[in-house]
């Protein structure tokens, strides 16, 4: 939600995509603010779902100026890797990691054909993706191993499509949040919040969906494309390494 509010409050018009669950939570906010958008029941894991959002998308508005995912799960149950089982795994691993490949993919393809067009050609399109990953992709937990494995795979995926869309001057970006005050850390949020107090991060408190949504935004801004495939970490300073 907060990526979603943000885009619409700089002036994006936000095709949201997501579950009947998480739609309930960010569509009374949207409304609210009164911002320009629409809404897309969308099942990342069906490729026909894929399929119809950025197709849809494109043949309604003609363009498609940014593709941001931000799709993702954490295991049902914690569990240590020597535990994990192969249904977990599937679960976390498909829509985190092969749902934003494909994803990537499909924009990738629709962009590259509408830079080419003769309408767009002429105009200020600048087309970009935007991934969201997680300190995850580089910070073990054994706990949630595949978790931390589908994160890994969204910075390479990243990385990947950074090079290969160069050549089209359509730049690819990648957030990296770290402990964020979601659904998704609520369960764990005293364990958190202990270790940020003794000091895990030079910026003392919890994340917040703002915090990730400026990074995107700041991705969105055409300042940073030169910078193409650069990591933007939305983490309080934990990827700094101190002594």
């Amino acid at each position: 939600m907060g990526v979603s509010k943000e885009l619409g409050l700089v002036g994006y018009y936000v095709v949201l995509a997501a579950s009947s669950q998480d739609a309930g939570e960010a569509l009374p906010q949207m409304l609210e603010l009164n911002l320009a958008f629409e809404y897309q029941k969308c099942d990342i894991t069906n490729s026909l779902d894929r399929e119809a959002l950025i197709k849809g998308t494109c043949e309604k508005f003609g363009r498609l100026d940014v593709l941001v995912n931000n799709a993702g799960v954490a295991p049902k149950v914690r569990m240590d890797v020597l535990e994990t089982t192969e249904e977990s795994y599937d679960h976390v691993v498909n829509t985190n990691a092969r749902s934003t490949f494909f994803m990537c993919q499909l924009a990738a393809s629709q962009m590259i054909a509408m830079k080419k067009s003769a309408p767009l050609q002429e105009s200020d399109y600048s087309p970009r993706i935007i991934n969201i990953a997680s300190i995850s992709s580089y910070t073990s937990s054994i706990m949630r191993g595949e978790y931390c494995i589908s994160k890994a795979a969204v910075s390479m995926t990243t990385l990947l499509f950074a090079d290969r869309l160069a050549e089209y001057g359509i730049p690819v970006f990648e957030v990296r949040p770290g402990i964020i005050l979601t659904d998704m850390t609520k369960a764990v949020q005293e364990k958190y919040q202990r270790l940020i107090d003794e000091g895990l991060t030079p910026i003392k408190r919890f994340g917040t969906p703002k915090d990730v949504a400026d990074c995107v935004i700041a991705a969105c801004s055409g300042r940073l494309d030169f910078a193409a495939g650069q990591v933007l970490d939305a983490d309080g300073g934990f990827h700094m390494r101190r002594l």
